[in-house]
C-alpha cells in the first residue's frame, strides 16, 4: 500500500511540474500578447524557456520535504570520457533511425492540419526567435524534461517496483502523454523507451540529456533548411540508404561502448 501511495505522489508531482509549465507560459503570453489572435514568436518562444524551467521546482520542493538529497534522486552523476563518446555515437545513430520510421509514417499517414500550422508556429521570424527557440529548445526542454521523467520518476518508479523494463515503459509513455500530440506518439514513446534505457544503463541522466538535446536539436536544424540543402542526406524524399547503415552502425558501436562500461 505505501509503494502505490508514494507512486502516486511522484506521478502528482510530475502532473503538477507539467501544468506549472504551461501555466507559466501562459501567463508570459498573457502578458506580453499584443491580441489574442495575434501572437508574438519571440514571447512565445520566451515562454517555452522559462516554462521548461519552472518544470524542475515541484519536484525539487518534494525532495526537500522528504529530505532526499537532490542530486541523487534526480540521477544528476557524472560520467567519463567513453561513456560521453559512446552515448554520442548511440544518440547519433538513434536520431537518423528514428528520422528514418518518421520519414515513413509521414508518408502512410496523412499529416493533420494541427501539425503544419505547428510547422510554422516554430518557424522563427527573426534572430531574437532563432536564438529564444534553440535555447527552450535544445537547451532547457532536453534538461527540465530528463531531471523530471528520466532522473526524478524513472529512477523512483525502479527503486519501487524492482522492474526497470515496467519503469522504463511508464515512464515513457507520461512522457509521450504530457506532449499532448497524437501524430507524434509513437515516435515520443520510442524515443522515451531509449532516452530510459541510456539513463539507468549509465546511472546518469547526462547522456539522455545528449540524446534529447540533439533529437530537438535536429529538428531544430531541418525546420531552418530547405530539402535541396539536404540532398547529400536525403534520396528521394527518405533517409539515403547510406546513412540509415550508418545510423545502424552508430548504434551498434555506441551499444557495444556503452555495455563494456562499468557504472
Amino acid at each position: 500500500m505505501n509503494n502505490i501511495v508514494g507512486v502516486g505522489g511522484v506521478v502528482g508531482v510530475v502532473i503538477i511540474s507539467v501544468i506549472s509549465a504551461f501555466f507559466v507560459g501562459g501567463i508570459i503570453m498573457g502578458l506580453f500578447a499584443s491580441s489574442p489572435d495575434q501572437i508574438n514568436k519571440v514571447y512565445l518562444y520566451i515562454s517555452f524557456f522559462f516554462g521548461q524551467g519552472i518544470i524542475i521546482l515541484p519536484p525539487i520542493y518534494y525532495l526537500n520535504i522528504k529530505k532526499k538529497p537532490i542530486l541523487n534522486a534526480f540521477r544528476i552523476k557524472s560520467i567519463s570520457i567513453n561513456t560521453l563518446k559512446y552515448s554520442m555515437i548511440f544518440s547519433l545513430g538513434v536520431l537518423i533511425i528514428f528520422d528514418t520510421l518518421d520519414r515513413i509514417i509521414h508518408r502512410l499517414v496523412t499529416t493533420p492540419d494541427y501539425i503544419i500550422d505547428l510547422g510554422q508556429i516554430m518557424q522563427p521570424d527573426s534572430t531574437a526567435g532563432y536564438i529564444f527557440l534553440f535555447l527552450a529548445v535544445v537547451i532547457m526542454a532536453p534538461i527540465g524534461e530528463e531531471i523530471v521523467f528520466r532522473g526524478f520518476l524513472q529512477k523512483f518508479l525502479e527503486q519501487h517496483w524492482k522492474d526497470i523494463t515496467r519503469a522504463v515503459l511508464v515512464t515513457s509513455l507520461l512522457f509521450a502523454m504530457i506532449h499532448f500530440n497524437p501524430f507524434w506518439t509513437i515516435q515520443i514513446y520510442m524515443l522515451g523507451i531509449i532516452l530510459g534505457f541510456l539513463s539507468w544503463k549509465t546511472q546518469s541522466i547526462i547522456p539522455s540529456i545528449i540524446l534529447h538535446s540533439m533529437n530537438n536539436g535536429a529538428a531544430f536544424v531541418l525546420t531552418i533548411f530547405e530539402k535541396s540543402d539536404l540532398s547529400i542526406y536525403l534520396y528521394n524524399e527518405n533517409v539515403s540508404p547510406v546513412f540509415i547503415c550508418l545510423g545502424a552502425y552508430f548504434i551498434y558501436r555506441g551499444l557495444e561502448g556503452i555495455n563494456l562500461i562499468k557504472v
